[in-house]
């Protein structure tokens, strides 16, 4: 290849056209570019929920007194609870045991006479509790929705007894009242900020699964050297090489938002050009990487299987996406720090759901920057290597 570094717009256009033919021929450059965002995102927005909307909750009647009933049926009333009524512990114990419903209410026999006993001797407001005991047992396999369960029932029973003192003129339970806003996800709704997440997935797909097999397809299907005996250029190669992509992923960028805000109903409350920008750097970090790696493998399966263990699981797993990076160990949160979904994740968190903080997207935009500049000089050196000995 020439060594000289001039670039010729007539040669460059002719390079990514053939770039651009090489793709819309592809099938799987297709369906990973168009097809596979819908489903991933349609998965992580309604396949995957953190949220217990419905809890199944047995409810065991030992007693068959009228509190006892008006009790059942304020958990029957939750819109949070899927409530089973039963009158024996065993049958109750045997569907915890089997997964059918998520924990268990038991209302003891003594319940209605105890909150008579209470009653007629005169409750008044901070003068006590009521001294009946209500348990719930609940499956702590799965820790989230043992937690949801027992905010709800705790909450169910606040609503009984302030209605209970109501209805019967009693002065209303004296107690803190917790009153909880949530900023920027009023609705607490878990796809609000898994479907932004799961966009930075998406783009790492492609960005460097694409392109991890671009250089490795040239050379295996013995094009590079044609290529190399040319006047062209090693910026024309690269550029050649990146451009067509990064039109592709902006393009599949823009179907995953409107994909995101129309059809699954996430809210979009930052500005366009801030997500362009973003999009663009972390864009160029993944196609620096997936270039890179295909340089320096040659071959398309090895390539895919570097591009999926390096930048792929990453950013699964380590971008906050899913999993709080706060909880991780210490060495762990370490690691995270090189990961650009990172950063990608927390910028499109903001735009989505908390309009544009500056502080927290240009801190995110220049560790992006750094990211895409390393990875797309990383490439461009080991490129020229790699061309100069052959």
């Amino acid at each position: 290849m020439q060594p000289h570094t001039n670039i010729s717009l007539r040669r460059l256009l002719a390079l990514c056209r053939k770039e651009s033919y090489q793709i819309v021929r592809d099938p799987s450059s297709i369906l990973i570019a168009f097809v596979l965002p819908v489903i991933l995102l349609f998965i992580f927005g309604y396949g995957i929920n953190l949220d217990a909307n419905r809890v199944r909750l047995g409810v065991v009647m030992e007693d068959a007194g009228a509190e006892a009933q008006r009790f059942s049926d304020a958990l029957s009333g939750s819109p949070f609870l899927d409530v089973q009524m039963s009158h024996s512990r065993p049958a109750s114990r045997e569907q915890l045991t089997n997964g059918d419903i998520r924990g268990m209410v038991i209302i003891p026999s003594d319940f209605s006479s105890k909150i008579r006993q209470v009653q007629n001797q005169g409750l008044k407001s901070g003068q006590g509790q009521i001294p009946a005991t209500i348990q719930l047992l609940t499956d702590g396999t799965e820790p989230n929705t043992a937690n949801f369960l027992s905010s709800y029932v705790q909450g169910a029973l606040q609503v009984w007894l302030i209605q209970r003192a109501s209805d019967q003129g009693l002065p209303t339970p004296a107690g803190t009242v917790l009153e909880p806003r949530y900023w920027f996800n009023p609705g607490t709704i878990s796809r609000n900020y898994l479907v932004p997440g799961s966009i930075s997935v998406i783009m790492t797909v492609i960005g460097a699964l694409l392109t991890s097999l671009v250089v490795a397809r040239e050379w295996e299907r013995g094009t590079m050297e044609a290529l190399l005996s040319t006047s062209v250029s090693r910026s024309e190669l690269l550029l050649s090489k990146i451009l067509p992509y990064y039109v592709l992923g902006m393009a599949a960028m823009v179907m995953c938002v409107l994909v995101a805000t129309y059809l699954i109903g996430i809210p979009f409350r930052g500005s366009v050009w801030m997500l362009f920008v973003i999009s663009s750097l972390f864009l160029g970090s993944g196609l620096g990487l997936g270039l890179f790696l295909s340089t320096i493998t040659r071959n398309q399966f090895a390539a895919a299987q570097a591009a999926l263990t390096a930048a792929f699981l990453p950013a699964t797993m380590l971008s906050g996406f899913v999993f709080e990076i706060g909880s991780m160990p210490l060495a762990i949160q370490l690691v995270t720090y090189l990961v650009p979904a990172r950063y990608f994740v927390s910028a499109l968190q903001t735009l989505f759901q908390a309009d544009n903080i500056w502080i927290v997207l240009l801190q995110n935009t220049f560790y992006l920057l750094l990211s895409a500049v390393f990875w797309l000089g990383l490439t461009a050196l080991k490129t020229a290597r790699r061309l100069d000995d052959n």
